[in-house]
């Protein structure tokens, strides 16, 4: 009699491949791997049958940790100095300097509806913190200088504010995901930030509709909640906080809907 399939979430399927939900998710989408849909853009795998269409080796994420490249390190003193260059930003990675197009359309929409629904919410419960918006420097050491798409500085954090600069890890960073810059974001930036000890990092995909929500814990992050679409995240570190994705991407729910203002800022 044959053995009856067991289903899995692709979370759990994510954590045994060692690869990103986000890439399970966009494995779904281009049916590389086989699912089974229960509605509601719900689905569940096989570990058995997905591990058997990934054998081709080409078909599975790099998770080489970053490493510096050789060569002299750059400094915060160094990035004061670099000249403006319309239409391009900076920062410094581990003493490497990063140059980016800016932000296409998309991007911004994403952020300043994300920026919108975070906002409500520490106001009312954090209320001593603050939340930032690009482009504003952090320097989580004197080689490394970012600037975070948004981050959030908690109220016992208020000494790393400067008049110029962040001056230390923020509590939460959070980056929205452009073409040019996932890589980077989810393995550079990813491991410049644990260093760091930057306790909150999340990654926004908006072209593939994603989220997820990574924490710190015994040095290592680990997805605390993620979502694709349509879903709504509850983060277990931030009670009250609901996200509505819908709510953030260009053309589905508006994010002050009285619905999403409601689960977003209820204490």
């Amino acid at each position: 009699m044959a053995r009856k399939r067991e289903y899995i979430t692709a979370h759990v399927l994510a954590d045994a491949l060692n690869l990103s939900v986000e890439t399970i998710w966009r494995y779904t989408r281009e049916k590389k791997i086989p699912f089974v849909e229960l509605g509601g853009k719900q689905y569940r795998y096989s570990l058995a049958d997905v591990i058997g269409a990934l054998e081709r080796p080409a078909a599975r994420e790099n998770t080489v940790e970053y490493e510096r490249v050789p060569g002299p390190k750059l400094t915060y003193q160094d990035y004061l100095k670099l000249p403006e260059e319309p239409g391009c930003r900076y920062e410094i990675l581990e003493g490497v300097l990063v140059k980016d197009p800016s932000p296409a359309v998309i991007h911004q929409r994403v952020l300043f509806r994300l920026a919108r629904i975070l906002e409500g919410y520490f106001r009312v419960h954090h209320p001593e913190g603050e939340l930032f918006i690009a482009p504003v420097d952090v320097t989580l050491t004197e080689t490394t200088v970012i600037q975070p798409d948004l981050f959030f500085v908690s109220g016992n954090q208020q000494e790393m504010v400067k008049d110029t600069h962040i001056d230390g890890p923020p509590a939460m960073v959070i980056e929205i995901i452009s073409p040019s810059t996932g890589s980077r974001d989810r393995v550079q930036k990813m491991s410049v930030y644990k260093k760091a000890g930057v306790q909150h990092y999340w990654l926004v995909n908006p072209e593939e509709k994603t989220m997820e929500c990574f924490a710190l814990r015994g040095g290592d992050y680990y997805l605390a909640a993620a979502g694709l679409d349509q879903e709504l995240i509850e983060h277990p570190h931030y009670p009250n906080l609901a996200i509505d994705l819908a709510a953030l991407w260009p053309g589905c729910r508006d994010v002050f809907d009285g619905e999403t203002l409601k689960k977003s800022t209820a204490p």
